[in-house]
């Protein structure tokens, strides 16, 4: 399934030297004026002109910013209920950083953001988030309000067919965005680092980094 939903970096076009990194389905760097750059394991996306936010429908039908989780590392990311292997692996790492991270787990906040409303309803959505913590976060917008938040933080998806209409599979870009507790996008985390990595930029971003 994987190969299947391989894809290069360089959908992200303006990335420029990202070009290279893999996408799996499914930067302008500034850097600070006065104050020692952060090291992160992850690309640093510090002062970048996109993933800026977004304001989407939870699963409870409530409309969701960033502002809503000022005060936390808010980790976003991009995928579907019925993605085999990515999505899940990714939300069961995230669970596990915030959970090995003790009483700091509470300044984490997990965004699931769907590629796939048509079969994403909120109800599905709730007990898929649920299984892994109920604490995570799932938005699910309309086309074109996905269309946008897409284009927002230059992510790739496309509906893969299948044998029968229902059977279609999403292919994604399969990675994290990072946001610091001031809500400003900090790193991309590419799918396959592993929790130790996502621990240590998390780590980096709560102490303040």
């Amino acid at each position: 399934m994987i190969s299947r939903r391989s894809l290069g970096l360089g959908a992200l076009g303006s990335l420029g030297a990202l070009g290279a990194a893999t996408l799996l389905a499914g930067c302008d760097k500034l850097g600070f004026s006065s104050a020692p750059k952060a090291s992160f394991q992850g690309v640093d996306l510090t002062g970048a002109a996109y993933a800026r936010g977004f304001s989407l429908p939870d699963q409870n039908g409530k409309t969701r910013t960033l502002e809503d989780f000022k005060g936390k590392v808010v980790v976003v990311f991009f995928g579907f209920t019925q993605c085999p292997d990515v999505c899940p692996t990714t939300l069961a790492e995230l669970a596990q950083v915030k959970k090995a991270l003790g009483p700091d787990g509470d300044k984490v906040q997990g965004v699931f953001v769907t590629v796939d409303p048509e079969r994403d309803k909120p109800e599905l959505l709730k007990a898929y988030l649920e299984s892994f913590d109920p604490g995570f976060v799932a938005l699910r917008g309309t086309p074109e309000q996905l269309k946008e938040t897409a284009k927002e933080f230059k992510i790739y998806y496309a509906k893969v067919p299948g044998k029968t209409p229902d059977s279609y599979t999403m292919d994604h870009t399969a990675a994290s965005f990072l946001f610091d507790p001031q809500g400003r996008v900090r790193v991309f985390s590419r799918y396959g680092a592993g929790a130790s990595a996502l621990m240590g930029d998390i780590k980096a971003l709560i102490a303040g980094q």
